[in-house]
């Protein structure tokens, strides 16, 4: 029988080694076992949506690169998504081809970091430093194709900024041989490692009725059983003319995540061999567009999940109102499902299984008074905090710092 009594509340974060971004968990055990958990997201806002409202359309994709410093390339193509389907143009193939391989590199890079993290989180400090070594050539072959090993700042509304130098592509389809043989070892060494399937087996379980409950998308919904992926169910770039399967598994565990991004791997490195020997001659865009008055829905397949943009034009060159729904704003919650009645030494890798980027769900904290009264501006705060500050400092016996209004 549950004992409220012997319950006790730990607090993990806002800042905590295995957190890179702020975040606070508040989980409620009972022994080692966790009977409750909540989160709070709400420690950064770099206001990105409003500050877009003052960028022109061309100026967007490379402000909203900032939204994660992983998936630069997954914000800016989504937001051309977005404004492509508010104009009803189709970009020309070659940017098309671009646009992939620039996806499918940033989604090797992602899978490689996660896959180390993973191994870190968990002490299996072999597998982290193997995937992370193979992980530098993937972000060179970015730097000699883009010229930066992160933010490339190539798509643009209507194609792509900028050509790819056809003279390194020679060197890049070297490098993707190689990583193919690497990667496969890794993937190897891991489904075959009884340790790691003795630890993560049966660990941070998110069943199909509540992946679907909770609307979880990416590598967190494929390992549930669920066949969701944008870049088959709605194909944008050149996705519809390459070959390419869909890696599912049916266990929804911590081990099921990290087989599919493993095998994803896989098959990100079959799409850009394909993209290299394929690439089509052409214009890279469409050159300069007017966007009326309208609005648009971008989709995009990231390397955590489906990405969502909206935007709203008046008629400017520059957009009325965007809105981000990124892949982890629908995968964090989840945890909700995955952690309860887990042991608290699984609870971190459970929530690191889904990749979780905090910064992608930056959202302003809204006051809300429950009694229809006004809400309190930045000087009745203000003066509530010092209020407080002077009532702990007499409570310690010390003479507060601050006077009062």
């Amino acid at each position: 029988m549950s004992d409220p009594a012997s319950r006790k509340v730990i607090e993990i974060g806002p800042f905590h080694p295995l957190l890179e971004e702020p975040v606070g968990f508040s989980l409620t055990v009972e022994g080692e076992r966790v009977v409750a958990i909540d989160a709070r997201m709400d420690y950064i806002h770099k206001g990105l949506e409003r500050l877009a409202q003052e960028r022109t359309y061309d100026m967007v994709p490379i402000l909203l690169e900032r939204i994660c410093g992983i998936c630069s390339v997954t914000h800016s193509v989504c937001f051309c998504h977005a404004v492509e389907d508010l104009l009803g143009v189709e970009i020309p193939a070659r940017a098309a081809y671009i646009r992939t391989i620039l996806g499918e590199l940033e989604r090797l890079h992602s899978h490689l970091l996660w896959v180390g993290l993973a191994g870190h989180f968990i002490g299996y400090n072999t597998v982290f430093m193997w995937s992370w070594k193979y992980r530098e050539p993937v972000c060179d072959l970015f730097e000699m194709l883009t010229g930066h090993r992160q933010n490339s700042a190539l798509p643009i509304v209507g194609g792509v900024r900028r050509d790819l130098p056809v003279e390194y592509f020679p060197e890049a389809r070297r490098i993707l041989d190689e990583l193919a043989g690497q990667t496969a070892r890794l993937t190897a060494a891991v489904l075959d490692d009884p340790v790691l399937s003795a630890r993560l087996r049966g660990v941070g379980v998110l069943a199909r009725e509540a992946a679907l409950d909770f609307g979880v998308v990416g590598p967190t919904a494929r390992a549930a059983g669920l066949a969701t992926d944008v870049r088959r169910d709605e194909p944008y770039a050149a996705y519809a003319e390459v070959e390419w399967d869909l890696v599912t598994r049916d266990e929804g565990d911590v081990f099921a995540k990290a087989v599919v991004r493993l095998l994803e791997i896989a098959e990100s490195i079959r799409i850009l061999r394909q993209c290299f020997d394929r690439l089509p001659g052409g214009p890279i865009n469409l050159g300069t567009l007017h966007v009326p008055r309208g609005e648009g829905i971008g989709r995009y397949e990231a390397p955590r999940g489906e990405d969502v943009h909206y935007v709203r034009s008046n008629g400017t060159n520059m957009p009325e109102r965007l809105k981000v729904r990124a892949p982890s704003f629908v995968n964090i919650p989840s945890f909700k499902a995955s952690c309860l009645g887990a042991p608290l030494a699984d609870v971190l890798i459970t929530l690191a299984a889904c990749d979780p980027c905090y910064s992608c769900t930056e959202r302003a904290v809204v006051l809300q008074d429950r009694r229809g009264g006004p809400l309190p501006g930045a000087p009745e705060l203000l003066a509530a905090s010092r209020r407080r500050t002077a009532e702990l400092a007499r409570e310690l016996g010390r003479p507060p710092d601050l006077e009062l209004e």
